[in-house]
């Protein structure tokens, strides 16, 4: 025996299926059987025929609990079941003609019952093609008991197919309806789920911009009286003789300036508004730099310090300092995630995404893993999962900041225990393509022609033919674009689709 549990799936599966047309086949049944016994005791059968319509009825029933058990355990196949259920009912139909008086039987409106039926779940055609299947059966049921009236009997089998026709093409009518009505309310979901992805990205950069100017505004208050203090301090800490408490306290504030001062320097880099220095540049050459850099301190750390350059990989638009510093803030954290040593990888490669080039470089590591919970807050500001004193909270926003300067993005994958791999995706624009239709001039947004270097799109003016994945709806970061904002959805997008188009997607 099935246990309860599969039981009740197929229960669910099976109501969860049922529909205007299910109810009809099984009133059909209902009707079916209710009306023999009906017509028994009504028409004064005699009681010596009375074992052949029992007979038939028990040969009904049979079949009828063995497709609803087909049903209950096939639910999902109801139209295959309900094929098989035609011939079935046909002979119940022709059984009960025969036995009950031929082309003058009363029980003849069980074919008008399965055409219609028929015609309703499977269409005009099907619907058709039941009618003339009807039409035949019936003239062999009668002809074993009379012969035909041709009038009659041609008026009775064209009212099947007139009853094919109009049911057929009102299911088929509603059909297309529901199926129309379902596609639109999967795009309407879809378009709730874009619209609540694009406003989310949008509250949190506007989070971040306000954190930005707050920070700013705090750092820049308190770095001088933080000079002071610091200077003081120091002039203090030579005065004082060594080994006495007072000199102690001094060399602690002095600490305490210098990390205080560190942590301003973050704050300031993380606020700071963006100065570009973008140059065709070889991120290979960074990884080399940063190896070289890093090589004593993993040496030190006992950490294996790998370095995988990509071949033949293009040169790629980014500011070489700021990029610098996001590699070297990854490889801070990496280094920070051995205690006990292991490897340290640096990778250069090329991936795509949304259609778009990337050139990648990723920083992995084989140290403690993350959490599933920390990893959706460690890009935030002042975030950190280390001891009070090792670092302020900002490195990994640093990261985030800059790429999305570069109109880049960050990812990350990490598992407890099995170490982190960041991923820097630069968006890669071939020179080529910079002689191509760009989205401002295909969509006349007016970008090209903004004053107001504030107020361009993140596309202008080496992103255009990208887009839709620098400054449009499939941005890591909130949609800029005039034309992406009115759509809603970038492949939507007429420009979208004809870059797609030209590169073959």
């Amino acid at each position: 025996m099935p246990s309860a549990g599969p039981l009740k799936v197929r229960w669910t599966t099976l109501r969860s299926e049922f529909n205007l047309a299910d109810v009809g086949f099984l009133l059909l049944r209902a009707v079916a059987l209710l009306g023999i016994f009906a017509w028994l005791y009504l028409s004064g059968v005699p009681r010596d025929r009375l074992g052949i319509y029992y007979g038939i009825s028990g040969y009904f029933v049979a079949y009828g609990v063995l497709l609803y058990l087909l049903l209950f355990l096939r639910p999902r196949e109801k139209r295959a079941v309900y094929s098989l259920s035609l011939p079935l009912d046909l002979s119940y139909v022709y059984l009960l003609i025969v036995n009950s008086g031929g082309y003058s039987s009363s029980f003849f409106v069980g074919f008008y019952l399965l055409t219609a039926l028929h015609s309703f779940y499977y269409g005009p055609l099907r619907g058709f093609a039941v009618a003339a299947v009807c039409t035949i059966v019936y003239f062999l049921a009668g002809s074993r008991v009379s012969s035909p009236d041709g009038i009659d009997f041609l008026l009775r089998a064209s009212f099947l197919f007139l009853i094919a026709l109009p049911i057929g093409l009102l299911s088929a009518k509603m059909r297309r309806d529901k199926e129309k009505i379902e596609t639109l309310n999967g795009e309407l979901l879809q378009s709730l789920e874009e619209l609540k992805r694009l406003q989310d990205k949008l509250i949190q950069a506007e989070k971040l911009s306000a954190l930005g100017r707050l920070t700013s505004d705090v750092a820049h208050e308190i770095r001088n009286p933080l000079t002071v203090i610091g200077g003081f301090a120091k002039r203090l800490e030579k005065r004082l003789a060594e080994g006495s408490k007072e000199k102690d306290n001094a060399r602690t504030i002095v600490e305490e300036v210098v990390r205080l001062e560190r942590i301003l320097k973050d704050i300031l880099t993380f606020s700071r508004e963006a100065k570009e220095h973008i140059r065709h540049t070889d991120v290979n050459e960074i990884l080399a730099e940063t190896a070289h850099g890093f090589g004593d301190l993993c040496r030190e750390k006992s950490v294996v310090l790998a370095v995988e350059p990509a071949a033949d990989l293009p040169a790629c638009l980014i500011d070489r300092d700021q990029v610098r510093q996001a590699v070297d803030n990854l490889v801070v954290n990496a280094i920070d995630a051995m205690p006990a040593g292991g490897t340290l990888t640096l990778r250069s490669r090329t991936d795509v995404e949304n259609g778009v080039r990337h050139v990648v470089i990723d920083v992995s590591d084989t140290g403690t893993g993350i959490s599933p919970e920390q990893l959706d807050r460690i890009f935030e500001p002042f975030f950190t999962s280390k001891t009070t004193g090792h670092g302020t909270g900002l490195g990994l926003s640093i990261c985030k900041k800059i790429m999305e300067e570069h109109r880049g993005t960050i990812r990350v994958a990490s598992a407890p225990g099995e170490g982190s791999t960041f991923g820097l995706h630069f968006p890669y624009l071939a020179p080529e393509e910079s002689f191509e239709v760009q989205c401002w001039e295909f969509t006349g947004c007016g970008m090209d022609k903004a004053g107001n270097a504030a107020a361009r799109c993140p596309a202008y003016p080496r992103y255009g033919r990208m887009c839709w994945a620098v400054a449009g709806t499939l941005a890591e970061t909130k949609a800029c674009g005039v034309t992406a904002q009115k759509i809603g959805d970038c492949r939507k997008c007429a420009f979208y689709a004809r870059v797609r188009g030209t590169r073959g997607a």
